[in-house]
C-alpha cells in the first residue's frame, strides 16, 4: 500500500507540474484580438503568440526528450518548469508583439518540455498494467487544464487584463518546481553517450520545414517558392535523417523501432485521428460564428464539450481496456472519431445546440479513450532508455497531423464555398477529413492483444 500512495503522489505532482504550464494554452487565442489593440499590430503578426510556441516544440520536442534520457528526466522535469516559469513572466511585461511572441514561444517550449520527460518518469515507475490508468489522468489534465483556463482566464483578461495569465503562471510553475523537486525520484545520467546533433538536426529540419510550409501555404499560396522549397526539404531531411541515424552509434531514435508495432501503430494512429479531430474542432467556430452569428462566448460554451469529453474519458479508458481489451477500444475510438466528424455535416440553420455539443463530444470522447492504450503500448515498445524521446517523437506526429488536418479541411472548404455554398462547403470539408482520418481504422487493426487485453510486442 505505501508504494501505491507515493505512485501517487508522485503521480499528482508530475499533473500539477503539467497543469502549471499548460493551464494557459486555449485562452490564448482569446487574447490576439486584444494583442493587436495594446501592440498595434497585426492580426497576422500577433496570432504568431499561439502558432509559435506550437510550431516550436513540434520541432524541439524529441530534442527535449532526448536531452531527458541522457542527462536525467528529473532534472529536464525541473529546469523546463524554471524555464516556463521565467520567460512567462518576461511575457507578462513584454513591451512588443514580437517580445511578446519571443518569450511566450520560449516559455511554452520549456513548459511543454515536462510532458515526455513527466510521462517517461510515470512510464518507469507504474507497472505496465496500472500505466493505462496513470496515462489516463494524465490524458484527463492534457485535455481539462486548458478547459479550467478558458473558464477562469476569460473572466481574468475581460477584469485585469491578459498579462496575469503569465502573471498567475510565474508562482503556479514555482510551487510545481518545489512539489518536483522533492517528489520525483532521480534518474541517472547516461555515460559515455553521445547527443546525436546531425540526426536532431535534420529531424528537427524535416519537422519544421512541413509544418511552417503547411502554415504558411494557405497565405502565401501553395506554388509560392518559400512554401515549395520547404514542402521539398521535408521529405529530404526525412531521408537524411534515416541515413545519419542507420550510421549514428548513439542515434536520437533507434530505427529498429519502426519496424515494431508497439510504437509505429500509436504514432500513425495518433497522428491520423487528428485530421478530422483537430481540423473539425477549427472548422465548427467559423461555420457556428459565419452560420449561427453567434458570439465568441456562445460558441466556447458550444464546443468546450469535446476537451472536456477526451479529459473525461483518459481514466475511463483503463475500465474499457480490461473489459474489452486494447485493440478493440482503440479501434471504437477511431471509429468513433471518424462518426462523428461525418455527422458534423449533419449542422444547419436549424440544428438544435444540444445536438452540436453531443456531436462534438463523441469525436472528444472517441479520441480520448485512445490516447491512455496506444502510449502504453508505445512505452513498453521502447527501452527505458530512450522513453522520452519516444513519447516526445509521438507528439511531434499528433502536431504535424493536426496541422495537416486544419489545413486539408479549411482548403477543402474555401474550394469548395461556391459550388456548395456556405454550409455545403464546410459539410464536404468534414466528410474529406473523416474519410483521412478513417486510415487509423487500419492501423488500429494491426493491435497484437493476448488474453485479458494485454499488449505484446510484435516486430
Amino acid at each position: 500500500m505505501a508504494i501505491e500512495r507515493n505512485q501517487r503522489l508522485l503521480l499528482g505532482v508530475a499533473l500539477f507540474g503539467l497543469f502549471s504550464t499548460n493551464f494557459n494554452v486555449s485562452v490564448l487565442a482569446i487574447v490576439v484580438p486584444r494583442l493587436v489593440v495594446d501592440f498595434d499590430s497585426q492580426p497576422s503578426t500577433v496570432s504568431w503568440l499561439v502558432v509559435g510556441p506550437t510550431l516550436a516544440y513540434a520541432v524541439l520536442g524529441p530534442t527535449a526528450g532526448k536531452l531527458g534520457d541522457l542527462f536525467g528526466r528529473r532534472r529536464v522535469y525541473l529546469i523546463g518548469l524554471a524555464g516556463c516559469g521565467v520567460f512567462a513572466g518576461l511575457t507578462a511585461i513584454a513591451p512588443t508583439a514580437l517580445s511578446a511572441i519571443l518569450f511566450r514561444t520560449i516559455s511554452a517550449v520549456f513548459g511543454q518540455s515536462t510532458s515526455p520527460t513527466g510521462m517517461a518518469i510515470i512510464s518507469e515507475v507504474f507497472p505496465r498494467e496500472a500505466r493505462v490508468k496513470a496515462l489516463g489522468y494524465w490524458g484527463l489534465v492534457m485535455a481539462g487544464g486548458p478547459v479550467l483556463g478558458m473558464v477562469v482566464g476569460g473572466p481574468v483578461i475581460d477584469q485585469f487584463g491578459w498579462r496575469w495569465l503569465f502573471v498567475a503562471q510565474v508562482p503556479l510553475t514555482a510551487l510545481a518546481m518545489i512539489l518536483a523537486a522533492r517528489t520525483l525520484p532521480v534518474t541517472r545520467r547516461r555515460t559515455g553517450v553521445r547527443f546525436d546533433v546531425p540526426g536532431t538536426a535534420l529531424l528537427a529540419g524535416s519537422a519544421f520545414s512541413l509544418l511552417f510550409a503547411i502554415n504558411r501555404g494557405p497565405l502565401w499560396g501553395w506554388s509560392h517558392p518559400i512554401v515549395v522549397t520547404l514542402l521539398a526539404a521535408g521529405p529530404l531531411a526525412a531521408v537524411g535523417f534515416v541515413l545519419v541515424e542507420r550510421r549514428a552509434t548513439n542515434p536520437l531514435l533507434p530505427l529498429r523501432y519502426f519496424r515494431m508495432r508497439e510504437f509505429t501503430i500509436p504514432i500513425a494512429t495518433q497522428g491520423l485521428c487528428q485530421i478530422a479531430y483537430q481540423g473539425g474542432y477549427v472548422l465548427i467556430p467559423l461555420l457556428l460564428s459565419q452560420l449561427y452569428g453567434y458570439s465568441a462566448t456562445h460558441i466556447s460554451l458550444l464546443t468546450i464539450g469535446r476537451p472536456v469529453m477526451w479529459g473525461l474519458a483518459g481514466p475511463l479508458a483503463a475500465w474499457l481496456v480490461v473489459r474489452a481489451g486494447s485493440r478493440r477500444v482503440v479501434v471504437a475510438g477511431v471509429v468513433l472519431n471518424v462518426i462523428a466528424c461525418l455527422a458534423l455535416t449533419l449542422i444547419g440553420a436549424t440544428t438544435a445546440e444540444v445536438a452540436i455539443v453531443l456531436l462534438l463530444g463523441f469525436a472528444g470522447l472517441g479520441v480520448g479513450i485512445i490516447v491512455p492504450p496506444l502510449m502504453a503500448m508505445l512505452t513498453t515498445a521502447v527501452g527505458p532508455e530512450d522513453l522520452g524521446v519516444a513519447t516526445a517523437t509521438s507528439q511531434m506526429m499528433v502536431m504535424i497531423g493536426s496541422a495537416a488536418g486544419v489545413q486539408l479541411m479549411q482548403t477543402v472548404q474555401v474550394s469548395r464555398l461556391e459550388a456548395d455554398g456556405l454550409a455545403g462547403s464546410y459539410h464536404t470539408a468534414f466528410v474529406v477529413g473523416a474519410v483521412v482520418s478513417a486510415l487509423a481504422v487500419v492501423w488500429a487493426a494491426r493491435i497484437v492483444v493476448p488474453a485479458r487485453g494485454r499488449v505484446v510486442q510484435a516486430v
